[in-house]
């Protein structure tokens, strides 16, 4: 059991022939037992800041665990969102690739389709071509007929025309 201060200030010496002076010794013990007082009550204080200092680092201790799972729990929450937009991005692109597939083969038919009609258009173009040329023709051709020439030669009274037309306009 450690010494106290109360134990050294009632500590009693035998005294013995020739013995120390006593002033001296219960002003040293005065002295001793002021410093020993302070030296406890240093080591209390001491404790006590070791006792708080250690909860403290108990309490950093568990913060620094708890950061360390919160950054591996990040890192693995981080990697998961970077596969799955790694993903959606394949699945995207995939979707992109079969609509390009799909328009490019849409717009090749309907490009077909405008040859196809491009070339029936200029097939009926060349038959009206040919059909109105022929009707020209044949018109030129009633044109050039004699039959003009006769109606020519047909006189017609002026007088008599006017009376018909008198007639018509009576009845």
């Amino acid at each position: 059991m450690p010494l106290t201060p109360l134990d050294i200030h009632n500590k009693e010496f035998n005294k013995g022939f020739r013995g120390y002076d006593e002033d001296e010794v219960n002003e040293f013990l005065d002295q001793v037992i002021k410093d020993y007082e302070l030296v406890l009550r240093e080591k209390k204080e001491l404790e006590e800041r070791l006792n708080e200092m250690q909860e403290r680092l108990g309490h950093f201790t568990s913060i620094e665990e708890t950061l360390n799972k919160s950054i591996v729990i990040a890192q693995e929450a981080g990697e998961e969102v970077k596969r799955n937009a790694q993903k959606e991005a394949k699945l995207i692109i995939k979707e992109a690739e079969k609509n390009a597939d799909r328009i490019v083969n849409e717009s090749l038919s309907k490009a077909r389709k405008v040859a196809m009609e491009i070339e029936d258009l200029k097939k009926q173009s060349k038959v009206f071509r040919t059909r109105f040329k022929m009707l020209i023709e044949a018109q030129l051709d009633m044109l050039n007929t004699d039959d003009w020439d006769h109606l020519l030669e047909y006189e017609v009274d002026a007088t008599e025309l006017q009376l018909h037309e008198e007639e018509d306009s009576l009845a």
